[in-house]
């Protein structure tokens, strides 16, 4: 970015006709949000236009800064500099402003429309999310380029957040904005847009911090840019560029510019009201913004065509400051052709074959808990992928999320007697805020191709969900582990023991679930979560110790249990009796009483089949005949165990199965009386097949008759 900034009539034209173009597509479409994306038109047009790095013909160009846009219901904000610009979107798209189809929809969609990082609507979520940008754009420098001096790398570049007084009320940007202090985090640069209206109008009514201290507090640098600090309101870009240089200098904090703005500043009978905040202006408002801005109330969606040349030339500085990048690119990669290869092997999304050859194997009729076998799966990957990094919401201990002989992600200077820091480390330490820890982990997703991980216990999954609900929704990878999965943890009682949680999270879409039976299915688990790109995955993990199933003789062998993990349910160990009388389909550490079922049932002549079912949705990916092989539909007769809601199982199990289920909250004592207490145990498991096979041949004989 220019040290002196260029500005002139033409740039003044073309803020205006952006916050026209805002105007006219909410008032088209009839809803929206008009006012915010009017008064930031000048702030947004300066970051796109004068301020940033990127290329509109690549909008995925590894060198580009980042844009965040935390105030997601303001999209326009946005998509009318992504029109201006020549990212793709043309007047068209903002005419179809939040219908049905567009480019455009109401808050702005990763992976759907052209410059658009992430999703963001869900207030903090951008702002948060852009921690983990920061977080991964520091991580990919120590992977490719550490010895570089600051600002030479092809791998620096800004992550530029837009924010509003909604984000910062959000907890979650509290938590993330403390541990993006806590981390130096100098790359990134948020502009806080202190218009002081929400939709209740004015927000003293419920909003009076003095957010300058608490972001200082943070460790942050906090500088302020007042547009109305002179009684009249005057946009001071040239101001606001200075602040901008101001904390591209600062390379040791993230900065916060706070920016005091008239929210639908013109609009003359609206401006700095809650009834321009969410709503459109209406005829004779719209008419008196265009009056004041110089342009034809009778005209709608009107560019003049010297503007849209003007806009445009991004395109070709776009190409220039690529070009330049490149020569600094080729320069690393003809310098570090082993760093090459990493990135381009993670570009490509592909794997080493050593992942799959050093995956530890555990000697059946032994016992592990498989939080454990996690971590010892983690620390044998860690050594062959570089790009796996993570950690744990202060529960490392009992997440076993640490990978051995890293250091941790943090500067040095706040290393401790057990953690030794480094900028570039591997091992997260997200303390305990686990709503952060989620929306960092897809932070780190969208800004590019590592793979990170975080920690906690599964009722905690609850204080992530908005993150995890929108890492689905992006069909990002975000992985997150999440150990003590059952009533099984024992002693801590109700407040920590998971009930609904398995079922809430199966609930939602394109977030997989993965609850291994043993040590084995855990390694196998971790590879294939690591082959997969699209959407997340939550892997939940025992805190007890539970068998290592036998693989060989009548249970699937190790390379059949394998593949069957891969596929999300597979036959462990079939009806011994040569008839098949009834399935029983199991996870995590209840396959266990499903494998003793089985044996004593056939002890009176029923045929059980046992199928463990890892992950009810990567079995749902197969295909029908893998699906019918499992769980032929000829066999009614069938039982759920879970140590969890029965509630999903039904889907699987049908009117005349049985679920070995808990339906209510736990309790305080050791899991062995828990499970007996409350009816997880072999002997419930017996009774439900024997209840199943009862209800199928009452209807078969009221059928018959």
């Amino acid at each position: 970015m220019a040290d002196v900034l260029q500005w002139d009539e033409l740039d003044d034209r073309a803020v205006d006709t952006a916050r026209v173009l805002a105007a006219d597509a909410v008032e088209k479409v009839g809803n929206g949000h008009p006012g915010t994306a009017i008064s930031l038109a000048p702030v947004s047009y300066l970051l796109h236009q004068k301020v940033m790095r990127h290329d509109p013909v690549d909008a995925d160009w590894i060198g580009r800064d980042r844009f965040i846009l935390s105030v997601g219901h303001s999209s326009l904000t946005q998509y009318v500099q992504l029109y201006l610009g020549g990212y793709g979107l043309e007047l068209s798209d903002l005419e179809s402003l939040r219908t049905w189809g567009s480019k455009t929809p109401g808050h702005p969609e990763y992976g759907h429309t052209a410059g658009v990082e992430i999703t963001t609507g869900p207030l903090g979520q951008g702002l948060a999310s852009a921690v983990g940008f920061a977080y991964a754009a520091r991580y990919e420098r120590g992977l490719f380029d550490p010895e570089a001096a600051p600002g030479a790398s092809p791998f620096d570049h800004f992550i530029y957040v837009v924010a509003g007084d909604g984000d910062l009320q959000e907890g979650v940007t509290a938590e993330a904005s403390s541990l993006a202090g806590h981390q130096e985090l100098g790359n990134l640069i948020a502009i806080y847009d202190s218009n002081q209206i929400s939709i209740e109008d004015d927000t003293d009514i419920s909003f009076s911090e003095d957010v300058a201290q608490r972001y200082a507090a943070y460790g942050w640098q906090v500088l302020e840019v007042d547009w109305k600090r002179t009684g009249a309101y005057v946009e001071d870009v040239a101001e606001l560029h200075r602040a901008i240089l101001e904390a591209q200098a600062e390379t040791a904090k993230p900065s916060l510019i706070i920016l005091k703005t008239i929210i639908g500043w013109p609009s003359p009978g609206k401006q700095n009201t809650g009834g321009i905040h969410g709503s459109k202006l209406g005829a004779e408002e719209l008419a008196g913004l265009k009056t004041a801005l110089g342009f034809d109330p009778e005209q709608h969606f009107a560019v003049a065509p010297e503007v849209i040349a003007h806009t445009r030339g991004a395109v070709e500085r776009g190409a220039a400051k690529r070009a330049a990048w490149q020569q600094g690119f080729d320069a690393w990669a003809a310098a570090n052709p082993e760093r090459k290869a990493l990135l381009d092997r993670l570009e490509a999304g592909e794997l080493p074959a050593e992942a799959l050859a050093v995956l530890p194997e555990f000697e059946p009729g032994t016992s592990l808990a498989t939080r454990a076998a996690s971590g010892k799966t983690l620390a044998a990957l860690g050594p062959v992928l570089p790009e796996l990094w993570g950690g744990s919401a202060d529960l490392a201990g009992s997440n076993n999320t640490t990978i051995p002989g890293a250091p941790s992600f943090v500067p040095a200077a706040h290393s401790t007697s057990t953690w030794q820091g480094d900028p570039y480390g591997r091992v997260l330490h997200f303390g305990i805020r686990e709503h952060a820890m989620g929306a960092i982990l897809n932070g780190i997703q969208l800004h590019g191709r590592t793979r990170s991980y975080g920690g906690t216990f599964l009722i905690f999954s609850d204080y992530m969900r908005p993150a995890v609900r929108l890492a689905a929704l992006m069909n990002v990878p975000s992985i997150f582990v999440w150990t003590h999965d059952s009533i099984a943890l024992g002693e801590d009682g109700p407040t920590h023991q998971p009930i609904e949680q398995l079922a809430t999270l199966r609930a939602i879409p394109n977030l997989a679930i993965v609850r291994p039976a043993d040590a084995n299915e855990t390694a196998v688990a971790w590879h294939e979560i690591l082959t997969r790109h699209g959407g997340p995955t939550g892997i939940a993990l025992t805190r007890q110790n539970v068998p290592v199933l036998p693989r060989d003789g009548e249970f699937a062998s190790a390379e059949q249990a394998s593949a069957g993990v891969r596929r999300g349910a597979y036959i462990l160990a079939d009806s011994p009796t040569g008839v098949l009388d009834v399935i029983l389909v199991a996870t995590g550490s209840e396959v266990q009483l499903a494998v003793e079922a089985r044996e004593r049932l056939a002890a009176d002549g029923v045929g059980a089949r046992v199928v463990s079912a890892p992950s009810l949705e990567w079995f749902a990916e197969q295909d029908a005949a893998y699906r019918e092989h499992v769980l032929p539909a000829a066999v009614a007769a069938r039982v759920s165990v879970e140590a969890g809601l029965a509630l999903g199982w039904e889907r699987l199990v049908g009117d005349l199965g049985r679920s070995v289920s808990i339906e209510h909250f736990g309790a305080s004592a050791d899991y062995e009386t828990l499970f007996r207490e409350f009816g997880i145990t072999t002997d419930a498991v017996v009774d439900a097949a024997r209840a199943s096979i009862a209800a199928v041949a009452a209807q078969r004989e009221g059928g018959a008759r």
